[in-house]
């Protein structure tokens, strides 16, 4: 039987048709923040490119301006990450490459002494589409991330949101619950798969430093400005049912000097506002299932 189509695997729901999903003790939003955390491997192209090689199209090995880039993140961008969500006391979810435990021992042990939710993303960082064995790189990742975290994941990014046909099948039956992979609604939302239901969770493509930094090529206040407007209308729609705001960043370019200051701003803004939660990926599933029975 060939794999489901993602339209076959959730059935079409207009939120306005919806009972109003409520938080509890009167608050009104949850704030997600998701840390990326990656491996790029010097051996293969880039993931990302901030600096092309001069006059060619085609990608040049090895590619060190690319590759030392993001090493950076992993070397500083990172620490700035760490101090800011201690000083807020909000501890995030990390998609989190496997390798990153094997080539950044030092980096994964401090989000695990932080208390940070560990979230698969993969291996190493490249597509789903890429990997000659998913379901053997699924179970490894999952297996090194419960070593170094102490936990087994039970969330699950691919990187650069990429999946197959049957990788929600086989996400299934390695026992994660949620992904962030489908940006498709402001709530979370089940889809089938054959060894039970996932829950989507509302992972965010705009609210990304990637497409918008490296993409879309904003200066570096946009990631506010676009965080303060995405917020303001949740949280005006949340008087009526609750919201989930997500924010993705990562090191290489929010833990950047000229950035960070306005990532900190996006938590100074959303601060003044009462009924805002910053929950992990785990705690909004928890609270889902028990209020979609």
């Amino acid at each position: 039987m060939p794999p489901m189509l993602p339209r076959e695997r959730c059935d079409y729901s207009a939120i306005v048709d919806r009972p109003p999903l409520k938080l509890p003790g009167g608050a009104r939003l949850v704030f997600w923040t998701i840390v990326n955390y990656e491996v790029w491997d010097i051996a293969r192209a880039m993931p990302r490119q901030v600096l092309p090689a001069p006059a060619t199209t085609a990608p040049l090995l090895p590619d060190v301006p690319n590759w030392s880039w993001h090493e950076y993140g992993m070397r500083v961008g990172c620490w700035r990450f760490f101090e800011l969500y201690a000083k807020l006391g909000i501890k995030p979810t990390l998609a989190i490459n496997a390798r990153v435990c094997e080539d950044y021992p030092r980096v994964a042990e401090q989000a695990k002494r932080d208390g940070w939710e560990f979230m698969g993303h993969s291996y190493q960082q490249g597509p789903i589409h890429n990997e000659p064995d998913q379901k053997a790189m699924i179970t490894r990742t999952l297996d090194i991330l419960e070593q170094a975290s102490g936990t087994r994941p039970i969330g699950w990014l691919g990187p650069g949101l990429t999946q197959t046909y049957d990788t929600p099948d086989i996400l299934a039956e390695a026992g994660i619950k949620y992904i962030g992979d489908w940006v498709f609604d402001d709530e979370p939302v089940p889809i089938k798969t054959t060894k039970g239901p996932l829950v989507t969770l509302p992972y965010s493509v705009e609210l990304n430093d990637i497409p918008m930094m490296i993409v879309q090529h904003h200066e570096s206040d946009y990631l506010l400005k676009r965080a303060a407007d995405q917020f303001d209308r949740l949280y005006a729609e949340s008087a009526e049912r609750a919201k989930i705001m997500a924010l993705a960043i990562h090191p290489y370019i929010s833990g950047q000097p000229h950035r960070i200051k306005y990532l900190e701003a996006i938590y100074d803004y959303v601060s003044s506002f009462d009924g805002v939660v910053h929950w992990n990926g785990v705690e909004i599933l928890d609270w889902y299932r028990a209020v979609a029975k």
